[in-house]
């Protein structure tokens, strides 16, 4: 079986500044192609940014005007989806030819997402994923997704979709993505912890699956100089140090994990690994107990307020 080769970016954002970071993003993805990657993994909150060490002014009960300010500036960074954002991305897809997933801020009204786009080698906005459980702090900034956003992508490569950060470790959810037949699982994150390759390792080993996990790699120097961090205002301050990585479905390493800095990994894909690991596990196959264990999955998508003409048990008058 043919292998293809994919390419996970290890980098930081520009702070505050999705222009440039798009910029930056398409430089990196020509770089990737370059070296024959076919896709290219992006980590999570790549553009629009991962505020690593704000705390947003926020103490139970208040929050201050100069958090407020800080809200304000990471909101106008953030993006909507679509919006010339995502079509420079697109365009940085087509150019080169590549499938592309990368973590976003996206905007939607007066709300702030975790996503992950994804674009197809002829620029299609594909789709995108929604983190359904923002991590401790992250629910001041982030809202909640919701099971609307849960695709995997049926594509030449193999099928693609991906989990973000903390989501990894919610095992339904990852059941979820195992029944779709994810065989490219994508973990873009900002976790710099040395738990975080084991993790990924017992993922692609249970799922049978490769895993891609991008993590930024960012200095304080690389921030503005008003970016008020908790760990100090020297510019060799690491804020994430990354630890990005690439296993296979026996949770080999193929590369990474890498802490030294800004970087792009590559690996080789056989898919024809993945059979030769669902020999003895497919955990939602026949190593599954339906019989006993059963997940039920709302994929309907979750709306504040629905609007209708009538009111139930009350005949309308309108006439058609």
């Amino acid at each position: 079986m043919s292998s293809n080769r994919v390419a996970v970016v290890q980098a930081g954002s520009v702070m505050f500044g999705w222009e440039a970071t798009v910029e930056k993003a398409r430089r990196l993805v020509v770089e990737a192609a370059g070296q024959g990657a076919r896709l290219i993994l992006f980590p999570e909150a790549f553009v629009g940014g991962y505020p690593k060490g704000l705390d947003f002014g926020a103490r139970v009960g208040s929050r201050t005007p100069e958090g407020r300010d800080d809200f304000r500036r990471y909101y106008d960074g953030a993006i909507e989806v679509p919006s010339p954002a995502t079509e420079a991305l697109g365009a940085a897809a087509a150019e080169n030819g590549v499938y592309l997933v990368l973590g976003v801020i996206e905007r939607e009204g007066g709300t702030l997402y975790c996503t992950a786009v994804f674009f197809g080698p002829d620029g299609a906005l594909l789709g995108k994923h929604r983190k359904l459980m923002p991590t401790a702090s992250e629910r001041l900034i982030w809202g909640f997704g919701d099971g609307s956003t849960l695709p995997v992508f049926d594509t030449p490569l193999g099928r693609v979709g991906a989990v973000i950060c903390w989501e990894n470790y919610m095992p339904l959810l990852r059941t979820y993505m195992y029944s779709q037949g994810i065989q490219i699982y994508c973990a873009p994150t900002v976790d710099e912890r040395d738990s975080w390759l084991p993790s990924m390792r017992h993922i692609a080993i249970e799922g049978r699956c490769f895993v891609l996990s991008a993590v930024q790699y960012l200095t304080r120097g690389q921030c503005p100089d008003d970016y008020a961090a908790v760990q100090g205002n020297d510019p060799a301050t690491v804020l994430i140090r990354g630890g990005s990585c690439i296993i296979d479905p026996l949770g080999t390493v193929l590369a990474g994990p890498n802490h030294e800095g800004e970087t792009i990994l590559y690996a080789d894909l056989d898919l024809g690994q993945i059979a030769r690991g669902k020999y003895d596990l497919d955990t939602v196959g026949h190593y599954a107990r339906p019989d006993v264990f059963t997940l039920h999955v709302n994929t309907r998508p979750s709306h504040t307020v629905v609007a209708s003409d009538c009111i139930p048990g009350v005949a309308s008058s309108r006439k058609e």
